[in-house]
């Protein structure tokens, strides 16, 4: 059974993102969301593609949240360009910032506290993604959205953007398939048991999020592993956001 991270190999750096769990170089494979459909041009401005082939998302106009599993760790970084306020990455209109630094949670080992933050050069002038602060939004519907594979071991990545929705699934079902491997209290599962629609290579890092009460987008998760690409039950695992809120917030205010 193939267990990988969810992000894509670019060039001479391969980032094990395949299913979202760690694995070797050796093991990774590329992600797109498998299933979906085109993103509109401007349909979810907070998105950002990140140069060594993950995912993010605008948590400030300065810094962008993604997976820690995308990042070579903490500490000053001027290495990877940051796409924003496009669909299709080959746009003219594409605004891209170098980034500045990067923070990586606290106690990240591989497995568990998959976020970390991008610090970038100068700010974005897009709309931000609140993140939840409580669990109140751990149920229904997400929507998933990225550049990754649009199938299990394509690694080719797309430039365009592509989006799906997901439901949530409740730890007792995710268990069934991962059992132990799911880190209950920081992560979260959604996707169709049936298969056929997930994240991918290549969208790690990038955010799951649904409409609040206020009829908002809000930032449940972030996509971080699962077994393969759209298997079925074996549905995503994303790092649980509202587990991690605080940290975040004392995280974005020391960058």
């Amino acid at each position: 059974m193939t267990m990988v991270k969810r992000v894509a190999a670019f060039g001479a750096v391969a980032l094990a993102v395949a299913s979202l769990q760690p694995v070797s170089a050796a093991q990774a494979a590329d992600t797109r969301i498998v299933g979906g459909t085109p993103a509109a041009q401007s349909e979810f401005p907070f998105m950002v593609h990140l140069s060594m082939g993950c995912g993010g998302a605008l948590y400030k106009k300065d810094i962008v949240l993604t997976a820690a599993h995308c990042m070579p760790g903490s500490g000053s970084n001027n290495r990877i360009t940051v796409t924003a306020g496009v669909s299709d990455l080959n746009s003219s209109s594409a605004i891209k910032v170098k980034s500045k630094k990067v923070k990586v949670a606290p106690g990240y080992d591989g497995f568990g506290k998959d976020w970390a933050l991008i610090k970038l050069a100068k700010p974005i002038d897009k709309p931000t993604l609140k993140i939840a602060t409580t669990n109140r939004y751990n149920r229904g519907m997400f929507t998933i959205a990225g550049w990754g594979d649009t199938r299990e071991g394509a690694g080719t990545g797309t430039t365009k953007m592509r989006k799906a929705t997901v439901p949530f699934v409740a730890d007792r079902v995710c268990k069934r398939h991962y059992g132990n491997r799911l880190i209950s209290k920081e992560e979260i599962c959604a996707g169709w048991m049936r298969g056929s629609v997930d994240a991918c290579q290549g969208d790690s890092g990038g955010p799951m999020f649904r409409k609040d009460d206020k009829g908002k987008w809000i930032q449940v998760g972030i996509v971080s592993w699962g077994d393969g690409c759209a298997r079925a039950g074996a549905p995503g695992i994303y790092t649980e956001v509202s587990t991690f809120a605080d940290d975040i917030a004392r995280a974005a205010a020391s960058l």
